[in-house]
């Protein structure tokens, strides 16, 4: 008894050993299958699409600067113009001729001569009645231009007196009263001449 199960155990792995490897080459078949068959259900799920490659980059191209080259003004046409010629103009008068020179001065041979007392047109009673209430006086010496006819026809005051009043008399007294003896040139010819009076004004007493 022992033999027939010592000699069944070796059967029953041999049996055993093909059983397993049937089950191997079943189960690799039915897993192969499977595969097969959700790898070929998977492909036909697959959508395929064409993938486009990203657009380049745009290039922002700057466009050069405009440069306006200014156009060379026109040039000027000229044209010959003959410049008419200008009336010559006539020459100018010749200058008169210079005046001549004065003759000398005759040669006073006599001085003019002043005739009476001076005090007499310079006194009291033809002293001025504003310089008298005033109270001026003072000395007037003037240049008397005396005519031929022995008149004073000209009167400068050199040296006032300080008040206007008492000058101005002198020079109007003298032209309208004062009297000379004409000055005489060699020939005994009344000539024009000057005189340097001096007159004193001084209060009339009351």
């Amino acid at each position: 008894m022992a033999y027939t199960d010592q000699k069944m155990s070796g059967g029953k792995i041999v049996a055993i050993v093909i059983v397993a490897l049937i089950h191997a080459a079943l189960g690799y078949a039915f897993v192969t299958g499977l595969a097969f068959q959700y790898v070929k259900k998977a492909q036909e799920k697959m959508t395929t699409f064409d993938v486009e490659p990203p657009p380049p980059p745009t290039t922002v191209v700057t466009p050069p600067p405009v440069v306006v080259t200014p156009q060379p003004a026109p040039a000027l046409q000229t044209s010959n113009i003959i410049p008419l010629s200008q009336p010559t103009a006539p020459p100018a008068p010749p200058a008169p001729p210079a005046p001549p020179a004065p003759a000398p001065a005759p040669r006073v041979s006599q001085a003019a001569g002043l005739k009476g007392n001076p005090g007499q047109y310079f006194g009291a009673d033809n002293y001025p009645p504003s310089a008298q209430r005033e109270g001026a006086q003072g000395r007037v010496s003037a240049k008397l231009t005396i005519g031929t006819d022995g008149r004073v026809t000209g009167c400068t005051v050199t040296t006032g007196s300080g008040n206007t009043t008492l000058d101005d008399a002198t020079c109007r007294i003298s032209k309208a009263k004062v009297r000379f003896t004409p000055a005489k040139d060699e020939s005994g010819n009344p000539i024009a001449s000057s005189y340097q009076l001096n007159v004193r004004w001084v209060l009339p007493e009351d």
